[in-house]
């Protein structure tokens, strides 16, 4: 399918640079599986589900992947500022980035980070490099968060820079497992008044993870949705979730998955025949219009990019018409975009 299906044009102005306040103040578009639509408030998601229904949140927690510094000096070389944003960890010492400039990197560089980490580039492909730090496991945790900062997405640091503001509001309410260098932006409109209100109205909650990388920023380079590859993430479904997962659905409750990033989790997960079983490991999924949905009845998701893969998931849950449709009505009434954002409440289209 031609990539150029998902354009629509957004006005800059609407994209957020801080998330209101507080957080469940933010607008919902509610699209129906019939295509209509109607204007809400965040905090009214318990009126529109029912109880027996399951929200399915990711619970991983944003690391302050964004780190910044000098490449030492090699040779007759001066040394050059670098900035690189981990972006998947593959062993308790060394990580995947993204390095800016990366033309400055070469293989077997050394990297000074901040004041108290170091770290050799073990090797280099475009703008991804492997670094291999000097120390790892929680000394390592420790080191990133003292002088990392929380990496937003482009679209928000290009025109400022992270403050203390966002290692708060950059981070879901619920956030437990450390991983991800980009939030799973859905989960940032919750409060813990609106998760208890879900649960006195009968309305469950299910956490599982998926480490969100810095991939899922990177735009679609080719014409053909067929041509592009997504970035591996970790995610894990216990089987105490997958349980109490399809012991609801037998019971007539509807999945809402919090997120793209919680969806496509849940999708890898499940079987032809519907039903979710435990999973721990990477996944890849790539969600286009054609695809269909085992697991997810209902999706709670911000609006995103366009020519996205994200959009191109919306696209695949409700269909392209209805959602450009919906991202037209979204601009004509000055909705908020990307990950500080409004939010969408989608119910997947029939047949």
């Amino acid at each position: 399918m031609r990539v150029d299906r998902f354009d629509f044009d957004l006005p800059p102005e609407l994209i957020a640079l801080r998330p209101v306040s507080p957080r469940d103040a933010s607008r919902l578009l509610v699209v129906r599986d019939d295509g209509s639509r109607e204007h809400r408030l965040f905090r009214d998601v318990p009126d529109l589900l029912r109880a027996g229904d399951v929200i399915v949140v990711n619970d991983s927690k944003v690391i302050l992947a964004r780190l910044t510094g000098r490449r030492l000096a090699r040779g007759s070389s001066d040394g050059a500022n670098i900035e690189v944003t981990l972006h998947k960890r593959l062993s308790p010492s060394s990580y995947l980035a993204f390095a800016r400039p990366a033309k400055r990197v070469q293989e077997q560089d050394r990297l000074q980070l901040g004041t108290t980490l170091a770290a050799t580039v073990l090797s280099r492909a475009g703008g991804e490099i492997e670094l291999a730090f000097d120390r790892g496991g929680a000394a390592l945790d420790a080191a990133i968060a003292a002088e990392g900062a929380m990496p937003l997405p482009p679209y928000i640091a290009g025109k400022r820079k992270p403050d203390e503001r966002d290692r708060s509001d950059y981070q879901t309410v619920y956030a437990a497992e450390p991983g991800s260098v980009a939030s799973p932006t859905a989960g940032l409109h919750f409060t813990p008044g609106l998760l208890a209100d879900l649960e006195r109205r009968g309305i469950g909650r299910q956490d599982i993870t998926l480490h969100v990388g810095a991939g899922t920023f990177l735009p679609v380079a080719t014409d053909n949705t067929e041509d592009h590859r997504m970035h591996a993430e970790h995610a894990e479904i216990t089987a105490s979730v997958a349980r109490a997962l399809n012991t609801a659905r037998a019971a007539g409750g509807r999945i809402v998955a919090v997120g793209s990033t919680a969806a496509r989790t849940l999708e890898c997960a499940t079987t032809e025949d519907g039903v979710v079983e435990a999973f721990s490991g990477d996944t890849a999924l790539f969600i286009t219009p054609g695809y269909r949905f085992q697991a997810v009845d209902v999706l709670l998701t911000n609006f995103h990019l366009p020519r996205s893969t994200l959009f191109m998931l919306v696209c695949a849950f409700c269909g392209i018409e209805t959602m450009k449709a919906a991202y037209a009505d979204a601009i004509a009434e000055r909705y908020r975009f990307y990950s500080y954002g409004d939010a969408c409440l989608l119910f997947r289209m029939q047949g």
